[in-house]
């Protein structure tokens, strides 16, 4: 069985750190006893964060950039590594989502869910990988997303994002078991995070707004699980059942979907 993962006095990476879900993991590694380097392209928001964890009586580094920018990752992974001379743990969080239907979607757009949510996610890997080597016991945790296990109407490209995140998650860690990195990924189902603008929250079923849960209670789940060596975890973790119901009974699943999600879709069939 694998030892517990400790969190004190690690240097830890978090991307998509300027809000949500970023944000919240980065208070709750700190609260932890762990160093951060913050990762995003709002430096405002990056600096805000860090002298809140420095108040709290933590360290942040702040290193703004685009995930996205494959030179500007590796430039900012080589000022997290002279910063702070070592990487125990990376959290790939930097991610965004695009809520409309396959026939209304800008092709910028999908590239740019490509290239921030899947692109990303690989950057920052590769970056750290040979850091992450040095150190026995480091660490990956990919923000995936529900919808990449369930893929979702309404956000097909974004789905199959995430999905690769999953897949991308799950073979990641096989191949990086050996040298002593363990991989979670994490699938939120809903989260309170500025995404859910107005707008979003009307092409959503009714009652949705219930059922989220807050950015901090999400880190803390993730953080439970990672501290437990899972690779892969639902949260909240009562929403399993869904991923059992799709695999065991797809038709069963797919009236359950008509009836809550295409429904409040004005648009489909226009």
């Amino acid at each position: 069985m694998q030892s517990p993962i400790e969190l004190r006095d690690r240097v830890v990476v978090v991307t998509g750190a300027s809000s949500g879900i970023g944000a919240a993991l980065a208070r709750a590694l700190a609260k932890r006893g762990a160093t951060l380097a913050l990762v995003a392209r709002r430096a405002e928001r990056l600096h805000a964060l860090a002298a809140e964890i420095a108040g709290a009586g933590g360290s942040a580094s702040v290193h703004p950039g685009d995930v996205a920018d494959r030179a500007v990752v590796e430039r900012s992974a080589e000022a997290v590594l002279h910063r702070h001379g070592r990487v125990d743990g990376l959290v790939n969080s930097a991610g965004f989502v695009h809520h409309g239907l396959v026939k209304d979607h800008p092709p910028a757009d999908a590239a740019r869910l490509v290239e921030v949510n899947v692109l990303g996610t690989l950057a920052w890997t590769q970056a750290l990988l040979p850091a992450l080597r040095a150190r026995r016991g480091s660490w990956i945790v990919n923000v995936s997303s529900f919808a990449g296990l369930i893929p979702q109407p309404d956000e097909a490209i974004y789905s199959a994002t995430k999905a690769a995140v999953t897949a991308f998650s799950a073979a990641l860690g096989h191949e990086v078991a050996p040298l002593g990195i363990h991989v979670l990924a994490v699938h939120p189902v809903l989260v309170q995070t500025e995404m859910f603008t107005p707008e979003v929250m009307a092409r959503m079923p009714g009652g949705s707004e219930g059922r989220f849960i807050s950015a901090e209670a999400f880190a803390e789940e993730t953080l439970a699980a990672l501290s437990k060596g899972e690779r892969s975890v639902v949260i909240p973790r009562v929403y399993r059942w869904v991923v059992r119901l799709r695999a065991l009974a797809p038709a069963r699943f797919d009236r359950v979907v008509a009836k809550t999600r295409l429904r409040v879709l004005p648009d489909l069939t226009r």
